[in-house]
């Protein structure tokens, strides 16, 4: 019983970083930090929140130690504090897709139609990146892709795609990835170049699957 304080106190310690993923909103602006660093104007403007409701979520992320700061000019921008705050989100997906049902039924119901019945393993882009049979192509806003990306992989966000559509071969496939496992837009890019007659797959996951395997990377940064 000598050490039921101790242990109590150690608890308290790892509940600090329970409580502050205890919200939907937090765990949003953790998944795209986990993309690029962002000042707080950047994360309103793409999640739909106030500034004032950004900078709440994110000081009691960085009171847990999960976010940290950086001056920029006259604007602070916000971090991911490491690699093992990657690994601990996706963890925390992977139990959920194991102990929660209503992972998989909404997954299904927002899923775009066939676009995920072939992923392509990341264990197979390897072979791709090392012997060019396929094009990797980046389908995440260019801060992102300059921040950190897959070896090989072409920038081309989804806004971009249509226009720019006559650049990408036919004579192989065409992979594309996004921001990980829950973001829909290398599904909307695959399903508009199958529309178009291209032999095109999604990546199994993205890049933040990716990184935290410690998989190389390369970057503009």
């Amino acid at each position: 019983m000598a050490e039921l304080p101790f242990k109590q106190r150690v608890y308290g310690e790892f509940a600090r970083i329970g409580q502050a993923l205890a919200s939907e909103r937090r765990l949003e602006l953790l998944d795209l930090l986990a993309q690029a660093p962002r000042h707080v104007d950047a994360l309103a403007s793409m999640t739909g929140m106030s500034v004032a409701n950004v900078s709440q979520h994110l000081q009691i992320l960085r009171r847990a130690r999960l976010v940290e700061t950086e001056r920029e000019g006259t604007k602070m921008h916000y971090r991911l504090a490491d690699e093992s705050v990657v690994r601990l989100w996706q963890a925390l997906q992977s139990a959920g897709e194991t102990q929660l049902p209503e992972v998989g039924q909404l997954t299904t119901e927002d899923a775009i139609a066939g676009e995920r019945r072939k992923e392509w393993p990341r264990d197979d882009l390897e072979r791709l990146i090392e012997q060019g049979e396929g094009l990797l192509i980046d389908v995440r806003p260019a801060i992102e892709y300059d921040h950190g990306h897959l070896p090989t992989a072409v920038s081309l966000p989804l806004e971009e795609l249509p226009d720019r559509i006559d650049e990408l071969p036919r004579d192989r496939p065409i992979i594309a990835y996004c921001r990980g496992t829950y973001c829909l837009t290398a599904d909307k890019a695959v399903a508009l170049l199958r529309e178009r007659g291209f032999d095109a797959h999604r990546v199994e996951g993205g890049w933040p699957e990716w990184w935290a395997e410690g998989r190389a990377i390369a970057s503009r940064s």
